[in-house]
């Protein structure tokens, strides 16, 4: 009898997206596809359910949104809801329930999956986080989501280096893929033919950057650079190659002005969106006639909605000398790694992913940078010195040709070996064949969390706080559990038994509490006036603050019964409140506005929302408009 094949869902990007993301999954799927091993379903984020598109794909495919016109209508109509169900946030469940997965694969950014730990198919199945980290300080949502995830992958060793620092040993480097049969160095008679065709002299030393023109990218940065190199090596007649889209991010013309660089020396890509045609030469305007098919307006500098196919791409890098890619933090960078597989010497800040592609084993050369610190992330972030852009420069300019084709071809076997769709399907793969077989019975019926019991005090600490899961929170665990080893290294430094006990059991509580059933129907009632939800899950102060806003509400919506719901140990701030109609003790599910006040053949139960919580007022009837 044949073995049951693993059943995969894949929760990324679409395959067809032309993002970093996208390409991962396409790679990805399309490997474990022809194995012949699994049974693939990819979840497709911002993607409609039933979209038409996702039938042409070789495995089944369903997206992240809902179908229903109006829902995604009034999720649009508030930016955090849209944002999570462009994640997925609103169909997951669906999805789960529906396919039965062997293994689930989320990957994306890490907050995509916000919540996801907790939701109940979560320890039902085999379930795999592969994410990009990009800054230090790690991601508040990547912390304190690790001992909660098993397989914990994230995309570039300093990210593992900075989680494994923490205790949260499990987190493991996994590359995210490149296809590498789309990137190879041409001879140097098609290199030079390929200059002949755009016009540029053979002689001219050419400095590559491909990227997303996003103020991440450090363009003033490399453009100061390339002024010094201009100034320092006048000989090597040297033009800065920009493939990028020249109508978002940095004002490329205006800076070319400010630091008195020759426009003529910066050349950019050219894509044609009627014909496909594309050339390389300097700016000129978007919107430019094609010389190949005669279209009048179609041609634009590439971008993400119009941009050169993979093989053209690998046409762009071969017209460069040496590719230079400052930045101030990254996933991972993937032009770096197509830049390597075109023999190129790649100079990459020294920070962040860039760690990895500036090592001496990768042959690429470190750029150093300066810290500042993003406003409002407080993140750290590089500034890429322009000098170091100017020293990396001259060293590879200056180097001896045998050795700058050694360090080439050092670069390209770096990546075949470390990054290669091969190489990082083979490895998931193995991650997968390792995970057991799961059984489904498909009971999402909660498990009553038992916050009164009392363990024995006779227990070792391993035990003892195996005892805790098992018996308060309905969970086995052993001591390779990320959280159990937590707990044991809490009780030998600063924690009492006491303490961790009441830790527990107060996440018992809080489990039992989301988990009950509300029927928000008889909360209310029943009468013709119209009824207004206030939420506030906030602290006393924040309680108080809002009986600032009853009475001009109460003035502003007269025959309004006005319902306000906050933590039950708040209630007394508002006793006696002639301004509410009656109090309701706090569930997070009246977060959901779409609940409160329906949609499709949901009625709703209130014909205002307003939260608090998040400092919105709202007013979601089918006026839609906003309480002042």
């Amino acid at each position: 009898m044949p073995q049951k094949k693993k059943k995969i869902v894949f929760h990324s990007n679409h395959s067809r997206a032309f993002t970093g993301f996208g390409k991962n999954c396409k790679n990805i799927l399309s490997h474990l596809h022809k194995t012949g091993k699994y049974e693939i379903v990819e979840f497709c984020n911002g993607i409609r359910w039933g979209d038409p598109q996702l039938q042409k794909l070789p495995w089944r495919a369903v997206g992240s949104l809902p179908e229903d016109p109006d829902l995604i209508q009034k999720l649009n109509a508030d930016p955090n809801l849209a944002r999570q169900a462009g994640y997925g946030a609103n169909m997951v469940d669906e999805i789960i329930k529906q396919e039965k997965p062997d293994i689930y694969v989320g990957a994306e950014d890490i907050w995509a999956f916000n919540g996801y730990t907790d939701r109940l198919w979560w320890n039902k199945t085999n379930c795999m986080i592969w994410t990009t980290l990009d800054s230090l300080p790690i991601l508040p949502e990547a912390i304190n989501s690790a001992p909660n995830i098993k397989n914990f992958y994230v995309w570039a060793s300093f990210a593992e280096k900075a989680l494994n620092s923490m205790g949260h040993n499990h987190v493991k480097t996994l590359h995210g893929s490149v296809d590498c049969s789309n990137f190879h160095r041409m001879d140097n008679e098609k290199r030079a033919t390929l200059r002949q065709r755009f016009g540029i002299p053979q002689n001219s030393y050419i400095i590559g950057y491909v990227f997303r023109n996003q103020l991440r990218k450090t363009v003033p940065n490399l453009l100061d650079g390339f002024k010094l190199f201009l100034e320092q090596e006048p000989r090597s007649s040297a033009k800065l190659l920009l493939h990028t889209h020249w109508s978002e991010g940095w004002d490329i013309p205006r800076f070319l002005q400010e630091k008195g660089i020759d426009p003529q020396l910066v050349l950019t890509t050219y894509f044609c969106n009627k014909c496909g045609h594309f050339e390389v030469r300097p700016f000129s305007g978007q919107e430019q006639p094609c010389r190949a098919c005669g279209s009048e307006k179609s041609l634009n500098t590439t971008n993400v909605t119009h941009g050169v196919s993979e093989e053209q791409l690998n046409q762009v890098y071969n017209l460069m000398d040496v590719y230079c890619h400052p930045f101030t933090s990254g996933g991972q960078e993937l032009p770096i790694q197509e830049a390597k597989l075109t023999e190129l010497i790649t100079l990459a800040t020294n920070y962040s992913c860039g760690e990895d592609s500036c090592s001496a084993e990768s042959g690429g050369i470190p750029l150093e940078w300066s810290e500042y610190r993003e406003p409002g992330t407080q993140f750290i972030k590089a500034t890429t010195y322009p000098s170091s852009i100017l020293k990396g420069l001259k060293k590879v300019f200056n180097m001896n040709p045998d050795n700058r084709l050694k360090q080439g071809r050092k670069s390209r076997q770096y990546v075949l070996d470390n990054y290669s769709v091969e190489k990082i399907g083979q490895r998931i793969e193995d991650i997968f064949d390792a995970m057991p077989d799961v059984e489904w019975d498909f009971n999402f019926a909660f498990v009553p969390r038992n916050p009164s019991y009392t363990p024995p005090d006779d227990l070792e600490d391993p035990s003892w706080v195996t005892d805790l899961y098992k018996n308060i929170l309905r969970k086995d665990v052993d001591h390779t559990d990320d959280g159990h080893k937590h707990w044991i290294q809490r009780l030998k430094t600063d924690l009492s038994r006491p303490a961790v006990l009441d830790y527990f059991r107060s996440v018992a509580n809080q489990e039992n509490s989301k988990s009950q059933k509300v029927d928000f129907g008889d909360l209310f009632l029943k009468n013709d006036n119209k009824r207004a939800l206030m939420v506030c899950n906030g602290d006393a102060d924040s309680i108080f603050s809002a009986t600032s806003l009853l009475q001009s509400f109460n003035e502003s919506y007269p025959n309004t019964d006005l319902y306000f719901s906050s933590a039950p140990e708040t209630q007394h701030i508002l006793d006696g409140n002639p301004y509410i109609t009656k109090f309701l003790p706090y569930n997070e599910k009246m977060e959901n506005e779409l609940l409160m006040v329906g949609t499709n053949e949901h009625k709703g139960y209130v014909d205002y929302y307003i939260n608090l919580s998040s400092l919105r007022l709202k007013n979601l009837s089918s006026k839609n408009t906003l309480v002042q």
